[in-house]
């Protein structure tokens, strides 16, 4: 295991590299809670330094949720880590769920949340959200799924400024099979402009997490996760897990998406080593009512090219 807390469940996580050391980004809540289904109610965002991606120094949380009536105010969930000039720029999820204790309700609002920091240990938490669902988004009273799906925020760079994928749901088509690749775009990383999805409903998806498009080998993919519980139309029943697609950002066919690896571990990520091979991080999925948790450790990748579409598969 890379990364562990012995009193607290540790899953989701996302990467800065500032050219010397290795930030990671995790959630994280505490197994005194019990149930592990209460985590995600409880999350909040840890972060851990490495040299090597083996070896961590655990920093703690970075910062509280909200107060009552914050778009963050039940907790904060996954998100994307850019610089930009002297400035680094997190952007998270928010969650307001309607019983935080009560699983039974799983009513929650998903939205983005932006904070700065100079030096990636302090942040500053902007006034927020930044951005919430709206259509051609589903929005909560659609009233197909339980939750707002609008969160996962991947920002990157583009010729233009900025782009943003997100986990988000149309407001048409079969209720279970809903998922998209939500995107938003914004010229200096402060004002973001809505804009339609990159994918269309009923490519089997209820939701596609935790976006990363990245180039191994010369080959740009789409990384997303989606377990079994969450696949839809002709991939119901099948397993799920961390996917990926090969193409060209704006053309994203996620009906063709593969899996990498299955659902024993989730929410991929891809971080190069100091010698350039991609590596998969992922946090350690078992164990359903007796789930650990844990960051996973990391896994080469290389492309397979044998087949009509390229691969990204675990190497060796």
């Amino acid at each position: 295991m890379s990364f562990d807390k012995p009193d607290h469940w540790v899953w989701d996580m996302w990467f800065a590299d500032d050219g010397e050391t290795y930030h990671m980004f995790y959630l994280h809540a505490p197994r005194a809670l019990g149930n592990p289904h209460l985590r995600h109610r409880h999350a909040r965002i840890g972060h851990a330094t490495s040299a090597d991606l083996t070896s961590w120094e655990d920093h703690g949380r970075i910062f509280d949720a909200g107060g009552p009536g914050a778009f963050d105010a039940t907790c904060t969930w996954t998100g994307s880590v850019v610089r930009d000039g002297g400035l680094w720029h997190l952007f998270y999820t928010g969650t307001t769920f309607a019983e935080p204790d009560e699983l039974s309700n799983n009513e929650n609002v998903e939205t983005i949340g932006h904070a700065l920091s100079e030096d990636l240990f302090t942040w500053a938490k902007r006034p927020g959200p930044i951005l919430r669902a709206a259509p051609p988004y589903e929005v909560l009273a659609d009233g197909t799924w339980p939750e707002e799906a609008f969160r996962d925020p991947f920002v990157f760079r583009t010729a233009d400024g900025w782009e943003m994928l997100i986990t988000a749901r149309t407001a048409a088509g079969e209720g279970d099979d809903r998922g998209v690749i939500g995107r938003a775009t914004s010229a200096d990383l402060e004002t973001w402009e809505l804009q339609p999805p990159l994918s269309a409903p009923g490519a089997g998806f209820g939701h596609l997490e935790v976006f990363q498009i990245a180039e191994v080998e010369g080959q740009r993919f789409l990384l997303f996760s989606c377990d079994a519980a969450k696949l839809a139309g002709a991939r119901a029943g099948q397993t799920g897990g961390i996917w990926a697609v090969a193409g060209e950002a704006g053309r994203w066919p996620v009906e063709a998406a593969e899996l990498v690896v299955s659902e024993e571990l989730y929410a991929g990520r891809i971080v190069w080593d100091r010698a350039g091979q991609a590596m998969l991080m992922a946090f350690d999925n078992r164990g359903g009512m007796d789930f650990k948790g844990g960051i996973a450790d990391p896994m080469p990748l290389t492309v397979d090219r044998s087949g009509a579409r390229p691969r990204l598969v675990r190497k060796g």
